[in-house]
């Protein structure tokens, strides 16, 4: 029969990478008291030192710092294409008003 996937939290990966990287857990251990594969805490913890370093993850951040970059840069983006999408409205606009003053 096949295993369900399971998920875990943001919190939960954190946590799990930080036994790792800060509490000096060998994976093996780690992995044992938490019930994971060890590619998986790999991932996590492979990930968190991405953040770390400054870089934005191209996946759900796991960091609440990292998670707000990504929040500001999905606002960003959003509000981008609203501007592109006024800028050519204008410019609609202006042309057909060109266009019934001749």
């Amino acid at each position: 029969m096949a295993r369900k996937r399971r998920t875990f939290s943001k919190e939960f990966k954190l946590e799990a990478a930080c036994l790792v990287l800060d509490k000096g857990y060998s994976f093996p251990d780690a992995c044992r008291s938490l019930d994971v594969g060890e590619t998986t805490l790999r991932r996590w913890v492979q990930q968190l030192e991405v953040e770390r370093s400054g870089e934005t993850p191209k996946s759900k951040a796991l960091t609440p710092e990292q998670q707000k970059i990504q929040e500001l840069e999905a606002r960003i983006n959003r509000l981008e294409r609203e501007k592109s999408i006024l800028k050519k409205a204008t410019a609609l606009l202006m042309s057909e008003e060109t266009n019934s003053i001749r």
